[in-house]
C-alpha cells in the first residue's frame, strides 16, 4: 500500500491540476476541468483515513495523467472560431 501523501503534496497535485486544465483551448472543456478538480477536492476534504486519502490521492494522480494526454489530443482539434465566452471575458 502507497504511503500517505502529505499536505504538501496534495496542494501541489491539486495545482498541478489547475494549471493543466488552464492548457485547454477550448473554455468549455477548461472551465469542466477546473470545476471538476475544485468539486473533487472540496468532497474530500474530510477524508482523514489515511487508505482513503492514499487512494484518494492516486486517483487524483491518474486523473492528472489523462487530463495531460487530453490536452494534447485537444491541441491537434483546435476550433477556428472562439467560443462567445472567451470573446467576452477577453
Amino acid at each position: 500500500m502507497a504511503s500517505t501523501p502529505s499536505k504538501s503534496q496534495i496542494l501541489s497535485l491539486f495545482r498541478s491540476l489547475l494549471r493543466t486544465a488552464r492548457d485547454f483551448s477550448d473554455y468549455n472543456v477548461r472551465e469542466y476541468t477546473k470545476r471538476r478538480t475544485i468539486d473533487g477536492f472540496r468532497h474530500n476534504r474530510h477524508v482523514s483515513d489515511p487508505s482513503s486519502i492514499a487512494a484518494a490521492y492516486s486517483d487524483a494522480e491518474s486523473q492528472l495523467q489523462i487530463a495531460r494526454r487530453q490536452v494534447i489530443v485537444y491541441s491537434l482539434y483546435v476550433p477556428k472560431l472562439k467560443s462567445i465566452m472567451e470573446i467576452k471575458h477577453a
